[in-house]
């Protein structure tokens, strides 16, 4: 589908898109949380489910989005309407590209304050600023770094220039260049790790702790945790994947493409557990300590240890590059926007956008030190951005998505623009007709708290929705299509 104005300029490969989209979904939580969650659910057992999950509900709705970006050739906002309009059907279904847009925007005004705190541990690493002699001493320095927002507004202003910087040079000459270097750096460094973990004296302990197959630890809380971060390590639904989709050349496979994408980010995942764990161990801590096992525990341990200091500063190095390719990803969909409707150049559009960002993660880091009391419902603002975006508009976009291509959408855009034989496509189509749909609803219901999902005890109404799913889908999808065709 041609798409008004310039031709929309795309990745020089395919693999510029791979490690573009790696790096997305490669940030600061998939570097702790996913490891940590493998052992605590199960290992092996929990890692067979987790690429289940991701099978039947991140690969469907990736491949919906960068379809929707290649299709429409522009943002979220315009990908969408493009598309619907090829299919004769209403401009308002571009509300979920404004969502998706919004939501990117969002998370990132508060991701680079937590970014902050990876560069600002890298400089403390060098200096020699992180000393102590217990986890306390460690939750001292962490909450010290907090409480100044001098400190804390200077490193998130930081990574906000840094991004803009990549991202105001272009997608090839910023965002592809910057990424074909982090990302292999990113998996030298963390192979630099495993091997000093292979010496520290825990890596056999690390090994068990993520890959020992225990059916007995895997319940329904692990089956619910696979299930939602196999959709949130993808950047489903904040229009990063949807945008670098726009850029992606005509002859690239997306099913393809979109495995390798969740291949690396699952591989990168589990090679951070094997870099992390092995010194955890050999020190005798909790691996199952969250946001403290990097930012209070590592350290401690990276200081017992020889050679710590230098193998502390490759982490914090490894880890500022995985919240840098991220922050790239999630301020693309905005700075393009800019760009293909406002008339004004790149450069102008990035720095317009860090701008308004910097004043709303200002705010979001006020969160901590001198906002610490303006609250509203018991939340800061910092929290209020992680709340909205998570648990409402990224499920709700992703839904919104699903929906609109599997139901809405003439068949034969997805059909050709995926470029799959037909069992291919017959497959596709009833994971985003009907399994991913259901997925993304139990993670809507379960993160919002409404009920708690029992897989041992609710399967079979959960097989019964799906049936009746699919019947009703089957039946009302024609009908569907004619109703919400404008006049």
């Amino acid at each position: 589908m041609a798409s008004s104005g310039q031709p929309r300029i795309q990745w020089l490969g395919r693999w510029g898109f791979v490690l573009a989209a790696t790096g997305s979904a490669v940030g600061l939580g998939n570097i702790w949380k996913f490891p940590y969650i493998t052992g605590e659910y199960g290992g092996g057992a929990f890692v067979l489910v987790y690429l289940a999950c991701i099978l039947a509900v991140g690969v469907p709705v990736m491949m919906t989005e960068i379809a929707f970006g290649r299709r429409g050739r522009g943002s979220p906002i315009d990908a969408i309407r493009r598309v619907v309009s090829e299919s004769g059907r209403s401009f308002g279904w571009s509300l979920i590209g404004w969502m998706a847009m919004l939501c990117g925007f969002m998370i990132l005004s508060f991701y680079v304050v937590v970014a902050g705190w990876s560069f600002s541990y890298l400089w403390k690493m060098l200096t020699g600023g992180l000393t102590g002699s217990s986890v306390d001493d460690m939750a001292a320095v962490f909450a010290a770094n907090n409480a100044n927002p001098w400190v804390l507004g200077g490193w998130s202003t930081l990574v906000t220039l840094l991004t803009m910087l990549i991202v105001g040079k272009g997608v090839q000459e910023g965002i592809e260049k910057s990424v074909s270097w982090m990302m292999p750096g990113l998996v030298l460094m963390l192979v630099l790790l495993i091997v000093f973990g292979v010496f520290s004296g825990g890596f056999g302990d690390a090994v068990r702790f993520l890959f020992s197959f225990n059916t007995g630890s895997l319940s329904s809380a692990g089956m619910l945790a696979a299930l939602g971060h196999a959709f949130f390590t993808l950047s489903l639904a904040s229009g990063a994947i949807l945008t670098y989709g726009s850029y992606l050349p005509k002859g690239a496979s997306i099913g393809r493409t979109t495995v390798s994408v969740a291949l690396a980010d699952t591989v990168v995942a589990l090679m951070a557990g094997l870099a992390i764990f092995p010194v955890i161990f050999a020190n005798g801590m909790n691996p199952g300590e969250g946001p403290g096992l990097i930012f209070m525990s590592l350290p401690l341990a990276f200081q017992a240890m020889p050679l710590g200091t230098l193998f502390g500063i490759l982490f914090f190095l490894m880890l500022s590059m995985a919240a840098l390719t991220s922050s790239i990803s999630m301020v693309e969909a905005t700075v393009s926007w800019l760009c293909d409707n406002k008339g004004i150049t790149r450069p102008v559009a990035a720095w317009s956008t860090g701008i308004v960002l910097w004043l709303i993660s200002t705010l979001a880091m006020l969160s901590f030190n001198m906002g610490a009391d303006w609250t509203l419902a018991g939340r800061h603002f910092f929290d209020w951005l992680d709340y909205l975006t998570s648990r409402w508009m990224m499920p709700l976009g992703g839904l919104g998505m699903v929906l609109l291509a599997g139901f809405v959408l003439n068949s034969e855009t997805f059909r050709d623009e995926l470029g799959l034989a037909p069992l291919p496509y017959t497959l596709w189509l009833t994971m985003v007709r009907y399994v991913s749909p259901l997925g993304i609803l139990v993670i809507f219901v379960d993160a919002l708290g409404l009920y708690q999902v029992s897989f041992a005890q609710h399967w079979p109404w959960l097989l019964t929705i799906l049936v009746v799913m699919m019947a009703a889908g089957e039946a009302l999808s024609p009908r569907l299509r004619k109703a919400l065709k404008p006049a």
